[in-house]
């Protein structure tokens, strides 16, 4: 089947919930939080998803749940993650959620994470489409807003049964399907498989996000080729890269590759990030978490690896900002 589009860039509607362009951030545990998300939406993401959170979690009332479901208007449209087995107990949470300042809620039946799985959580759903359809069921009765659900293409390479779970989904009342290429086996290794999200698509009617493997702007654009996919979630991609949102935009809207930010653009988003983190968690934590982010952010350029080992060892912002002057400098 020949999926090419003519437009690229054209939004699509999770029930009520317009996405202005085809550009999705995966929530990711200890990265997608409120200062990143806000980067990446100022690069051109037009749905952020905030980490997941435990329905149980709510539930107890943990107190690390709060700031894990905090969000800005000027990141919306937002979805807020769920993850649990329990249909009542995410019902009620759901219900109780449902004023907070999200426009989506979306379950996560896919994370591969150990104590997730040993739970019943996450990708183990997987293996009980019945349960997982009467999850989604009792949420979608218990709130207005559009209910979604992330997914794998199975659990292991011998039970992949992406297809039927996502038409399971959709008839119990789920408005979009996000699928990752990879069984729950896998893990993050190996290749993503694109042709399960092919399959996906033509089995349900609901908008379906395809996520695995897109590293690049160019990556997105094929990714709609060859999937027929609604909408494109990037995460690890966007790791120490928000730009690959503003990159994927240019490629679809030119059909041209996007320049590379050069070092000092580097540095600059750098400072930015750790600024807003420090704002948001503290210098204390802020400047703990920036040392992995910065990382990431200048991987692949010159003199990273020693930057790195340096990063590791500060614990203020005025410390992280002399250390990238000295790195711009070339002064390491």
């Amino acid at each position: 089947m020949n999926n090419k589009r003519k437009d690229y860039l054209q939004g699509f509607d999770i029930g009520s919930v317009h996405i202005e362009n085809p550009l999705v951030l995966a929530p990711m545990a200890g990265v997608t939080d409120l200062p990143f998300r806000l980067l990446c939406k100022d690069q051109g993401c037009a749905l952020m998803c905030t980490e997941m959170v435990s329905a149980k979690g709510l539930y107890y009332h943990n107190k690390n749940t709060g700031i894990l479901m905090e969000t800005d208007p000027k990141e919306r449209p937002v979805a807020l993650q769920f993850f649990g087995s329990d249909p009542q107990i995410m019902a009620e949470m759901a219900k109780q959620a449902e004023v907070l300042d999200f426009d989506i809620l979306d379950i996560n039946m896919g994370c591969p994470v150990p104590k997730i799985v040993n739970n019943g959580e996450g990708s183990a759903l997987m293996k009980d489409p019945l349960l997982a359809g009467r999850i989604v069921e009792n949420i979608v009765k218990a709130v207005k807003k559009p209910v979604t659900v992330k997914i794998r293409k199975g659990f292991t390479a011998e039970t992949v049964n992406a297809p039927e779970f996502a038409h399971v989904l959709e008839e119990s009342g789920a408005s979009a399907v996000a699928v990752h290429g990879r069984t729950r086996a896998q893990y993050y290794s190996g290749s993503a498989d694109w042709d399960i999200i092919r399959q996906v698509k033509e089995r349900v009617s609901i908008p379906v996000i395809g996520n695995g493997d897109v590293i690049s702007g160019e990556d997105a654009m094929r990714m709609m080729d060859e999937t027929g996919c609604d909408g494109v979630m990037i995460g690890r991609g966007a790791q120490g890269n928000p730009w690959i949102f503003s990159q994927a935009l240019h490629v679809m809207a030119t059909k041209e590759a996007a320049p590379k930010p050069s070092a000092e653009e580097v540095t600059a988003m750098v400072l930015k990030h750790a600024d807003m983190l420090i704002d948001f968690k503290g210098e204390y934590l802020g400047i703990r978490e920036m040392r992995k982010h910065t990382a990431w952010y200048l991987a692949g350029y010159p003199n990273s690896a020693k930057l790195r080992k340096l990063v590791n060892q500060i614990e203020s912002y005025n410390e992280l900002e002399a250390l990238l002057n000295l790195y711009i400098e070339n002064k390491l």
